[in-house]
C-alpha cells in the first residue's frame, strides 16, 4: 500500500525528478537495474553485464537464463507497482515502452532511466549496442560487439546480394475470426523480410492491417511468415487452408515459414542470423553460398 501511495503522489507532482537527466546519460556506476524490450536484456547479457540485472520484462526470453529472471509485465502494458517492485535502482528500456504514463511516474520517482532508440536496420542494432555500453559504462566491450555484429551485416548482404530470385513474402501477425493482420511497409517484419533478400508482399500501406480476401489474393505471397508461439500456434494445414490463403503460390506450395518472435523482430545482436535463417528458408542454403 505505501508502495502504491508513493505512486500516486508521484504521478501528480509536476515536478521533475532526477531521472529525467538520465533520460540522455549514463545509469550510476555498477546500479542494479531493470531491462525492458528483448532486444536491450540480450545485448546486456551480449555484454557480459548481466549481473547487474535484477528483473526484465516478457519480451526478454533470450538467452534462457534471463527468463529465471522476475518478470515485470509485457514492455507495453507496463504498471509502475511491477516495476518498482523489485527495487531497482535504474531502468534501462526500449523506446516505445509503456504507457506512456507509466514511463511519467517511473521518471519522476527518483530512479534513472535510459531510453534505448529503437532501429529496424543494421545501423539501427548497432546504435542500440552503443546506447547501453554507454548507459553501462562498458563502451570498450560495446565497440567490440557492435563490429562483431556490422561484420555480420556486411557478410550477409554479401551473401543475399547473389539471390537471383526475389521472392515475395506475407507477414502474418495474427489470424483471428479468418481476418488474416498483416505487415506492411515500415514494420519490423518488413525490414527483415528486405535483409533476408525478398521483397514484402504488401507494401500500399504501413503498419499493420487486416486484409480482405481479396487483397491476400492480390498479394499472392511465394511465402508466409509467421512467429513461432510455441503450442498456442495455429496448425499449419489449418492457416494453409484459408480460402484466399490457399490461392495464392504460398498456399499451393504449402510454404509457411515459422521463427521465434525475438530472434526474428527483436534486431538485436542475433539479426543477420536471424536474416540468414529466413533467407535460408525462402531460397535454400546453396542460394547463400
Amino acid at each position: 500500500m505505501a508502495l502504491v501511495l508513493a505512486i500516486a503522489a508521484l504521478a501528480g507532482t509536476g515536478v521533475p525528478s532526477r531521472a529525467s537527466a538520465q533520460e540522455a546519460g549514463n545509469l550510476p556506476a555498477d546500479a542494479k537495474f531493470v531491462s525492458i524490450g528483448g532486444s536491450v536484456t540480450e545485448i546486456v547479457y551480449a555484454l557480459g553485464e548481466e549481473d547487474r540485472l535484477v528483473a526484465r520484462d516478457t519480451t526478454s526470453t533470450y538467452p534462457a537464463a534471463a527468463k529465471e529472471l522476475p518478470d515485470v509485465g509485457y514492455m507495453r502494458q507496463l504498471s509502475p507497482e511491477g516495476v518498482l517492485s523489485v527495487g531497482p535502482e535504474a531502468i534501462l528500456s526500449i523506446a516505445g515502452s509503456g504507457p506512456p504514463e507509466t514511463m511519467l511516474v517511473l521518471q519522476r520517482s527518483g530512479i534513472p532511466v535510459v531510453t534505448i532508440p529503437e532501429g529496424h536496420s543494421a545501423e539501427g542494432v548497432v546504435a542500440k549496442i552503443e546506447k547501453v555500453g554507454a548507459a553501462l559504462g562498458v563502451e570498450d566491450k560495446a565497440d567490440a560487439l557492435a563490429r562483431t555484429v556490422q561484420a555480420e551485416f556486411r557478410r550477409l548482404g554479401e551473401e543475399v546480394s547473389a539471390i537471383p530470385e526475389r521472392k515475395r513474402v506475407l507477414f502474418i501477425l495474427s489470424m483471428q475470426g479468418g481476418k488474416v493482420l498483416a505487415a506492411g511497409t515500415g514494420t519490423a517484419a518488413d525490414a527483415m523480410i528486405r535483409l533476408a533478400g525478398a521483397r514484402n508482399a504488401v507494401t500500399d500501406y504501413a503498419g499493420y492491417k487486416a486484409l480482405t480476401d481479396e487483397a491476400l489474393i492480390e498479394a499472392a505471397p511465394d511465402a508466409i511468415l509467421m512467429m513461432d508461439r510455441g503450442e498456442a500456434d495455429e496448425d499449419a494445414a489449418q492457416i494453409l487452408e484459408s480460402p484466399a490463403l490457399k490461392a495464392t503460390p504460398a498456399g499451393e506450395a504449402g510454404k509457411l515459414i515459422r521463427m521465434d518472435g525475438l530472434y526474428l523482430l527483436g534486431f538485436g545482436p542475433r539479426t543477420a542470423d536471424a536474416a540468414r535463417d529466413l533467407a535460408a528458408a525462402l531460397h535454400g542454403e546453396v542460394a547463400l553460398r
